[in-house]
């Protein structure tokens, strides 16, 4: 799961960027329809300090919203912290865990949920031996908003010092903790190969662990994961390695049984012989899946969005959504019409990148509203988005003079623009 290679270079030295290429052609011949438009973009007062990064950002049904990040301070330590917006202002910011040895890192970083009894859940990573990519995960829960936290639950059970990370979080069964990681046990075993896993597993409201299961015996090493639930049960997306090295988008579905076996959103038969840094996100309403992620097959870059109606058993042909020169690191969120918003970044300059964000009604991707200028380097990480109600909230971060998470709101009204 080495990081330390910019493979971003080397996949776009032939990237077709004709900007007529995207989507589902000229897109300027045709009315964009209401439906597709996105409001103008607010930004907020960030509750994150400079020195802040890695943003994540939940919302809930009572109209609050939660962003958290990765806090550096003054003497160079680190610190997790969260804060809540009531609709009007952020309270204060909270301290999920500070004083640990973190596993900082751009790509692979702290996630926050709400269970549905109330209480939140938080991840973050914490180097485990001397390898510099050994690290654990830990989770912890608050039962009063914040204030305080438990004591971390590490949830994988080889106690090997090996790779464990890019998570995702989900509410089990109303008060449980459900998550997925990117496993590295292999790679610290004698006589084995060193392809990463998914595992799952679920953290009870005791602390104590059950259904631990492996859900893809080998897989891309670090592209995040990520997890949606809908009518027709809960659905997990990564990206998949083949054994000729194709690393296409995978899903897999929890059925009554347990798990199906994994199988490709779309064939885009991208060969690439090391990890591009760049997972697919999902959404889920109803039977609606609709998944988001980034490909360079065949060499050109895109960002592709499609979509199931059957809880994620199909998909519908990917619809391409970026402006010709798309970074990736995708977020995806569904309006209350089960549409999906997508954000990306996109290079704009050698040494500049634009943070989007775009709605998409059908095979019609909206106008593009854009968030921010930042960097297109790893600093500036992966934005992230939720709807709050007829809201939607965009979180980001820009790296000059330091790095900085940020915060916008954009109405999701058909009219608002």
């Amino acid at each position: 799961m080495s990081l330390s290679t910019p493979f971003r270079t080397l996949l776009l030295a032939s990237v077709v960027t004709a900007a007529t290429a995207c989507g589902t052609g000229d897109r300027s011949a045709t009315a964009v329809p209401s439906t597709a438009i996105l409001g103008a973009v607010e930004e907020l007062a960030s509750p994150a300090p400079p020195g802040s990064k890695t943003p994540f950002v939940i919302a809930d049904d009572s109209g609050a919203a939660y962003v958290s990040w990765t806090e550096q301070r003054a003497d160079s330590s680190f610190a997790i912290r969260l804060a809540k917006w009531n609709g009007a202002s952020w309270d204060s910011a909270r301290t999920i865990a500070a004083d640990r040895p973190f596993f900082v890192n751009w790509a692979d970083f702290p996630a926050i949920t709400k269970l549905d009894n109330g209480d939140l859940a938080a991840h973050w990573l914490e180097r485990e031996g001397t390898s510099t990519y050994a690290y654990g995960i830990r989770t912890v829960r608050s039962r009063d908003d914040g204030r305080t936290w438990s004591a971390p639950v590490t949830p994988h059970t080889d106690g090997l010092a090996a790779e464990h990370g890019f998570v995702s979080l989900w509410s089990e069964g109303g008060r449980n903790l459900g998550l997925v990681w990117l496993d590295g046990r292999k790679s610290a075993m004698k006589d084995s190969t060193r392809e990463m896993t998914v595992r799952t597993a679920m953290v009870r409201d005791d602390g104590t662990l059950s259904r631990e299961a492996v859900l893809d015996a080998r897989t891309c090493d670090c592209c995040q994961t990520a997890t949606a639930r809908g009518s027709q049960g809960r659905v997990i997306v990564y990206r998949n390695r083949s054994d000729k090295d194709i690393r296409d988008i995978a899903i897999v579905r929890e059925l009554v049984g347990g798990w199906s076996p994994p199988v490709l959103v779309h064939a885009d038969d991208w060969f690439y012989p090391g990890c591009p840094v760049n997972g697919p996100q999902v959404a889920a309403s109803g039977k609606t899946v609709v998944v988001a992620w980034y490909t360079a097959a065949h060499d050109t870059a895109r960002v592709l969005v499609a979509t199931s109606t059957d809880g994620g058993a199909t998909f519908g042909t990917p619809v391409r959504i970026d402006e010709g020169d798309p970074i990736g690191r995708v977020s995806i969120v569904l309006d209350s019409r089960a549409e999906p918003i997508v954000a990306w970044l996109e290079q704009r300059t050698t040494d500049e990148a634009e943070v989007l964000v775009r709605r998409v009604t059908g095979a019609t991707v909206g106008e593009t509203r854009s968030l921010a200028r930042t960097s297109g380097a790893r600093q500036s990480g992966f934005p992230r988005l939720a709807v709050l109600r007829d809201t939607l909230l965009a979180t980001w971060t820009t790296t000059k003079p330091a790095p900085q998470v940020h915060v916008a709101r954009l109405p999701l009204s058909a009219s608002a623009r």
